[in-house]
């Protein structure tokens, strides 16, 4: 579609042309708009911020305790906000708040049928919070950030008559796809005033420290300080909010109380701002002091119109909170919010600061993608609703689990067309729909080694089908929280479930499977390398209907690492463990509910494990069996069943090999390994027996 204009805003981060379709706001002008959505093709990243980004990833790895590290990252972005603000105010051209489109990505385009993304301000009203997301965010999303100019007297209840207006309208030219709601502090009680007034329309709303919690908290006591600073005082309001730190403003106003002139008191303070967090953002140079003054009036009105309305609240909501947030006590938020909001999760970033998403190590996307909150439809599809990780994220979650593989040191066999073991994974089939089927080791530590080995070796995502539990829960309780499965879902696991397995065949991907499921990942006493699969085949016919390849595997190395000396026979005996594991089998989501037998939905308990001295993890994958042109044959249940067994036994001979081969290995144990690397270095690879 021909362009109706084009203009060029002043500030270079925003390349633009005039909206030929308006978002129904007739009254509100834009600018800095794309004119219509960008067609479908692969986005190109810019170089420049990526490699920003990776310095900044880098940092954060490299300095993880560090406080003062993590107060330079954030510094950094704020840096980086503060001259595309300066820009923009400069050339606000009005004091209307109005949408605008940041088009860093106008070379490439975004994916088919994204969803619209409305970011709504913080207190600073510029509309830039999401400047280090951009680039990604745009990939994937339809991004329209609302700004509000310095000069604006806008009421909080005009601004969500903006917003509202913007929702309405998008939702009837689209109404088959969600719309999401970003907002941090202000914004965040934007989004949810807006979700309020809309129930049935489908919105998604993705909140950063919400200033609902305003009512008490530091910025509270921000207004009458600065109503009772002298005018020589007033310009420089870095000061005045790094006093937000902590005790420090209580202590000013306690000092008012007194009687102590407050000039005085501030100014040593101010000797002493070094000691104040260096988190905490410079408004002052964006914000006078009239204008900050209306913004934490506004703030006080917006958190007591959001709170009065949450019970009419049914958008699916995102809550994120920093433990280190200087401004509002948003973990305590977070939590109350979570409990009174119907489909609402919670992630919490312990050592981050009130503006979160101005934090380099912070990653909007990563984030969207391990809690399953990007869906295209009225639904998240994992199949076509997954976004594969990026290089670096899929790095950055290796490398969290790098001590482990390091101590697995796992040893990988694979098996050519041919029939022939090779060491490493040149038999992995390159092109899918592939199949891993195996054996799940004690707690499931083997996924760890081999998902990570089969991408940095292969280049292939392997996408588990895990329990249900690891993506929602019956009820709340003692479960580990959701968020701690948040990795393994950026790398692509989904619920186990027939309709899931169809949407990764579909797609032609890499899945892996393991029949015994939890019954052998918490297996008992003297059960190791038993298999507890079910009786008929669950994936056979399935797997025909799209010719994928079948790759029996087996693991050994469990009883390497620990005994079990207390097991579920064990544990439930004793009263106190035996409610306790009723408890957690009630929180987790029902499984095989209506299988029977050991496969049968299973009691959730953790085995009392006793530490050994690490041995090593060994793999062995077998020969593919093929099933294309098998579709019909396997219709047939007893051949499928034929078929079945066969994986069965092939996995069950895998086993047995690698029991039998890790005796012949000189480097089975941590000690024989460390010795071997001190001589030939720690990037060496530690060979292993003979095949």
């Amino acid at each position: 579609m021909a362009a109706t204009g084009a203009c060029f805003f002043s500030a270079p981060l925003f390349h633009c042309q005039l909206l030929s379709r308006k978002p129904n706001l007739d009254q509100i002008p834009c600018f800095a708009v794309s004119i219509d959505r960008v067609s479908p093709a692969v986005v190109t990243e810019n170089q420049n911020h990526r490699e920003k980004r990776e310095r900044q990833i880098h940092v954060a790895n490299k300095n993880e305790n560090s406080w003062e590290e993590k107060a330079k990252q954030r510094l950094n972005g704020w840096k980086e906000y503060l001259e595309q603000s300066k820009e923009l105010i400069e050339s606000d051209g009005g004091p209307a708040p109005r949408w605008f489109s940041p088009l860093e990505w106008e070379c490439g385009s975004r994916l088919e049928n994204s969803p619209l993304l409305l970011s709504l301000p913080g207190i600073d009203g510029v509309g830039l919070g999401l400047i280090l997301h951009h680039q990604k965010l745009g990939r994937i999303f339809d991004i329209w950030c609302l700004h509000i100019p310095v000069a604006d007297r806008t009421p909080f209840t005009e601004l969500v008559k903006i917003v509202d207006k913007t929702v309405k309208s998008e939702y009837e030219r689209s109404p088959n796809r969600p719309i999401y709601l970003v907002g941090e502090s202000l914004g965040a009680c934007l989004a949810l005033a807006v979700a309020a007034l809309n129930p049935d329309i489908d919105l998604v709303l993705i909140l950063a420290n919400p200033a609902t919690s305003f009512k008490g908290s530091n910025l509270e006591l921000l207004t009458p300080l600065l109503e009772a600073l002298p005018e020589p005082f007033s310009p420089d309001l870095a000061d005045i909010l790094r006093l937000t730190a902590g005790n420090s403003l209580r202590m000013v106003l306690h000092n008012v109380v007194k009687g102590l002139p407050i000039r005085n008191t501030a100014e040593e303070l101010v000797k002493d701002f070094a000691t104040f967090s260096l988190s905490l953002p410079v408004l002052a140079d964006i914000l006078p002091k009239e204008t900050l003054l209306w913004k934490l009036k506004m703030l006080k009105s917006a958190s007591a119109y959001a709170h009065s309305r949450l019970s009419a609240i049914k958008a699916q909501t995102l809550i994120l909170c920093s433990g280190n947030d200087q401004l509002l006590p948003s973990q305590q938020e977070g939590e109350r919010l979570q409990k009174l909001l119907p489909k609402c999760e919670l992630r919490k970033f312990d050592d981050s600061g009130h503006f979160l998403f101005l934090e380099g190590s912070i990653d909007l996307v990563t984030i969207i993608k391990g809690t399953s909150y990007y869906r295209r439809s009225k639904y998240h599809d994992y199949g076509s609703d997954f976004i594969p990780p990026t290089l670096d994220e899929a790095k950055q979650i290796i490398e969290s689990s790098g001590l482990f593989d390091f101590v697995a040191s796992a040893v990988m066999l694979s098996t050519l067309e041919d029939g022939t073991v090779v060491k490493g994974l040149a038999g992995i089939p390159s092109e899918g729909p592939v199949l891993f089927v195996g054996y799940h080791m004690l707690l499931g530590l083997e996924k760890i080694p081999l998902v990570s080995r089969i991408f940095l070796e292969r280049n292939i995502l392997l996408r588990g089908m895990a329990h249900p539990m690891m993506f929602m829960r019956s009820k709340k309780g003692n479960l580990p929280d959701i968020s701690s499965y948040d990795k393994l879902r950026v790398m692509g696991a989904v619920p186990v479930a027939p309709t899931n397995l169809f949407k990764l065949f579909s797609l032609n991907s890499h899945v892996l499977l393991y029949p015994g499921g939890m019954r052998e990942a918490l297996h008992r006493k003297g059960e190791e390398y038993k298999l507890f699969w079910p009786e008929q085949s669950e994936f056979v016919r399935m797997a025909a209907r799209f010719g994928a390849k079948i790759v029996p595997f087996g693991a050994v190395g469990e009883d390497d690492l620990g005994q079990v000396v207390f097991d579920y026979n064990d544990l439930v005996k004793i009263p106190y463990f035996r409610s306790e594991i009723e408890k957690l089998t009630n929180e987790a989501t029902q499984l095989r509910s209506d299988a029977g037998g050991e496969i049968a939905n299973q009691q959730v308990h953790m085995p009392v494990i006793l530490p050994k001295v690490p041995g090593r993890f060994y793999y062995y994958f077998g020969k593919p069996l093929e099933t294309k042109g098998r579709k019909q044959e396997l219709r047939d249940k007893e051949k499928s069943q034929e078929l079945y067994l066969q994986v069965k036994s092939e996995v069950e001979r895998c086993i047995a090999y690698l029991k039998v081969k890790r005796e012949e290995d000189p480097y089975r144990s941590i000690g024989s390994r460390l010795l071997y690397q001190a001589t030939h270095g720690f990037q060496s690879e530690v060979p292993t027996f003979e095949l």
